[in-house]
């Protein structure tokens, strides 16, 4: 396979570690990957806030972009909803709905895909809390959500499990939004933000010294909503710890 990698804008901007671990895991893993050097924007922001028309642009550039890979992986499980589901402010030509079908997040590349079973070179003495966001968990359904009552199943958790001396706690509410929200976090600021701090006090009431998320986004939120309240709890991307990272 060739591989189109997609970095969200707020990796690139805030969390490049998180965007280099996806590169050197998938590299790790003996995929032939490529970054388009002029990507930008997936769109989503535009798209979230009801702007869909606006997202056009960008969406055309993305397709120019990642429209000659077999597949696109990013690190991001909400930019890979708005591509796959709601990538929908352009003509639907062949190269779109080729992008579209065929654009994945990186947990379930790797789990679905790839099928990994094993990361030798990845060594976590962490206690750790998963956080699965709303475009994972709902839309993607890398998780078995707990208002449906479902058999219990997770793809990130099946992965982590793989890694030598991480040690897992769950908190009262595993399901509950983080506030982030895209542009909710915005237009709702003081919601957001309280939901933000209940989740990351929930996590550190379970024990978790990190918590975990396949989305920067959540992390920034969440992360943010620490500092202010004062909350001891570290963040960290699925794929650095996937790839080796020691804290």
């Amino acid at each position: 396979m060739k591989i189109g990698l997609f970095i969200p804008c707020y990796i690139d901007a805030f969390y490049p570690d998180a965007g280099i671990a996806t590169l050197e895991l998938l590299e790790k893993l003996g995929q032939d990957v490529e970054y388009p050097l002029d990507q930008t924007c997936c769109g989503q922001p535009m798209g979230n806030s009801g702007c869909n028309s606006d997202a056009a642009a960008a969406e055309a550039l993305f397709v120019r972009n990642f429209a000659k890979y077999d597949k696109i992986v990013m690190p991001s499980g909400s930019c890979t909803h708005h591509v796959r589901d709601n990538f929908d402010a352009i003509p639907q030509t062949d190269e779109v709905r080729h992008v579209r079908e065929n654009t994945y997040e990186l947990v379930e590349f790797l789990h679905d895909i790839l099928k990994v079973d094993a990361f030798p070179w990845a060594e976590f003495n962490h206690t750790v809390g998963l956080h699965n966001s709303c475009g994972t968990l709902r839309a993607l359904r890398t998780a078995s959500m707990s208002e449906l009552g479902e058999k219990p199943f997770s793809k990130p958790m099946d992965l982590l499990s793989k890694v030598k001396g991480i040690r897992f706690v769950t908190p009262k509410r595993p399901d509950e939004c983080c506030g982030f929200g895209g542009t909710f976090s915005v237009t709702e600021e003081a919601v957001s933000a309280k939901m933000g701090v209940d989740k990351v006090r929930d996590h550190h009431q379970a024990g978790a010294e990190y918590i975990v998320s396949a989305d920067s986004s959540c992390i920034m939120h969440q992360q943010g909503c620490a500092e202010r309240a004062g909350v001891p709890i570290r963040f960290i991307h699925i794929a650095q710890i996937l790839n080796g990272a020691s804290q």
